[in-house]
């Protein structure tokens, strides 16, 4: 799965750096700045999120196993992502040491679970459904922060969770089953599981990230498609390389595309918005996914479904409204 929430919720503004300055502007030509800034950073976030929601196609077009197709997205992430770092001239963002290290190694090894873990649902479910099954990881984010933290769960926090769980429901198709009185398949229902242990898996991944204070996102990212390309070379050495052809144009865009184009814009547009608008603009990626998957293979999701994704989207938008207002 690709969300920007762990990785949101401890990013590095560096971009507002530039407002803290000496020189004092006019009111007026201040909140043009402020406005043209939120501006950008929105079509930057809707168009990195409509890049992500073609993520399924090419998985599906590549034909791979899940642990070929993840480590062709690393391989070629990393080099997009290192080719980003040397155009921009931040190499000093890639050093880390100490804790800081430790944490971004770490979230490597579990962002490449993760991504197994996304690629096995969408094999067993639809990619549309494991999409959207996978974004109630920011309720679990907060529930972890209630339990280890001690973070205070308002009433309206509770409220939104729970709408989140009941859109849940309905979106992975549990109401469509029982209403018709049959059950999902055991692989359905197993993809199902594993969309969900994907989300918990990223709520783990956001409270690593926490802990490597100082490290931008795209620093993070570039460790975690280096450390994937480590661990798992071993796949295509021995189960061996996909043939040459067009197998290998799509596994390169999960890297390129997936993870270089869409990490840099999606990261520039959080980096100008606050956290009401990053919570709704999130829900770009699951319903491009849901809308691509319906055009490129006519499989769409039934009234039920959409409803649920509808819920869960106004329930992420209360989440972090508040949290916007708490800031």
């Amino acid at each position: 799965m690709d969300s920007i929430y762990p990785l949101y919720r401890a990013r590095v503004p560096a971009d507002h750096r530039c407002m803290n300055t000496s020189v004092s502007l006019p009111a007026t030509a201040t909140a043009d700045i402020h406005s043209a800034r939120e501006r950008s950073g929105l079509w930057l976030m809707v168009a990195g999120g409509a890049v992500l929601g073609t993520l399924g196609i090419f998985l599906e077009e590549a034909g791979q196993s899940p642990f070929m197709a993840v480590w062709f997205r690393c391989a070629f992430g990393l080099l997009a992502l290192t080719a980003w770092f040397a155009v921009t001239r931040r190499w000093s963002e890639l050093r880390l040491i100490g804790t800081a290290r430790v944490a971004a190694v770490s979230a490597g090894v579990l962002a490449v679970v993760n991504w197994l873990l996304f690629f096995e649902a969408i094999a067993r479910t639809s990619i549309g459904v494991a999409t959207v099954v996978v974004h109630v990881q920011p309720f679990l984010v907060m529930a972890f922060g209630a339990w280890w933290w001690k973070e205070r769960i308002s009433r309206s926090q509770g409220m939104a969770a729970l709408a989140a769980l009941t859109g849940l429901a309905l979106a992975s198709g549990w109401l469509d089953g029982a209403l018709n009185g049959v059950g999902g398949s055991s692989r359905y229902l197993w993809g199902i599981a594993l969309a969900l242990l994907n989300s918990v898996g990223y709520a783990a991944l956001t409270l690593i990230a926490l802990r490597a204070r100082g490290v931008s996102p795209l620093a993070l990212a570039w460790w975690q498609c280096a450390v994937g390309a480590v661990v798992l070379v071993w796949w295509p050495l021995s189960q061996g390389w996909p043939a040459f052809g067009p197998a290998w144009a799509w596994l390169a865009g999960l890297g390129a595309i997936h993870t270089g184009l869409a990490y840099v814009v999606l990261y520039a547009g959080v980096a100008r918005l606050g956290a009401g608008r990053v919570a709704a603009l999130q829900f770009v990626y699951p319903a491009t996914a849901v809308a691509v998957e319906w055009l490129v293979y006519g499989r769409a999701l039934s009234a039920s479904q959409l409803l649920g994704v509808v819920v869960m989207l106004v329930a992420l938008v209360a989440v972090g409204t508040e949290r916007s207002r708490r800031a």
